[in-house]
């Protein structure tokens, strides 16, 4: 697939592209895992990487043949990850990634959101990081019929945007979001985030590892 020709939209996932989160969702995982004495390796939990949190726990049920309601396990792992958000005052935005998302705006170019993330939790990232104002959609994986690595939320994502599929760009850093874009037929840069646990990234169309990499391409 080649470079679109003239970038006009740039749909960002969140989790470990716009903020260094997945460390405090992993420990909030692990707490719910822990609670229900269950013992999942990395294998498993790497293989959760990009999906929703229901498709998680779905998966995590049938794998385990848990009697255990999915929905609650949500509520349950949600409780633990605002905990750690609103008690880590270290918690920051993915480092050049402020920059890169002025960088696009300053261009006119439409920017939206496409995260696995419940939109409680994505409204509670751009609430705390002053997001709102650059975006012009957001949309949680959560609210959608299928999960990454289905195409579904980067179909609707340039359907919102307004944008033709072919003048868009995805940046993703887990292997199920880049084969998300890669069956939506849209461009994507894989972020080679150091703390996004086992994912090779070796689907996605260029692979970088600073945000401002991306001014060669725009």
């Amino acid at each position: 697939m080649n470079l679109p020709i003239e970038i006009e939209c740039v749909i960002f996932d969140m989790d470990g592209v716009i903020i260094d989160s997945e460390e405090i969702h992993k420990k909030a995982y692990y707490e719910t895992f822990n609670s229900l004495g269950v013992a999942v390796s990395d294998g498993l939990y790497k293989s959760f990487t990009g999906s929703s949190t229901i498709n998680a726990f779905q998966r995590l049920v049938a794998h385990f043949n848990l009697d255990s309601n999915p929905e609650e396990l949500v509520l349950e792992k949600r409780k633990r990850y605002v905990n750690f958000f609103e008690n880590d005052p270290n918690l920051h935005l993915v480092d050049g990634v402020e920059e890169i998302i002025n960088y696009f705006y300053n261009r006119g170019i439409t920017l939206i959101l496409a995260s696995s993330s419940a939109m409680i939790n994505i409204d509670r990232v751009f609430k705390r990081f002053n997001l709102n104002q650059y975006f012009t959609a957001k949309i949680s994986g959560a609210d959608l019929m299928e999960s990454k690595p289905h195409p579904e939320i980067f179909e609707k994502a340039a359907v919102l945007g307004n944008i033709p599929k072919e003048n868009c760009i995805v940046i993703e850093d887990s292997d199920n979001g880049i084969k998300a874009a890669n069956d939506a037929n849209i461009f994507v840069f894989g972020y080679a985030n150091k703390l996004s646990e086992g994912q090779t990234l070796e689907n996605a169309d260029v692979v970088i590892d600073k945000f401002n990499q991306l001014k060669a391409f725009v």
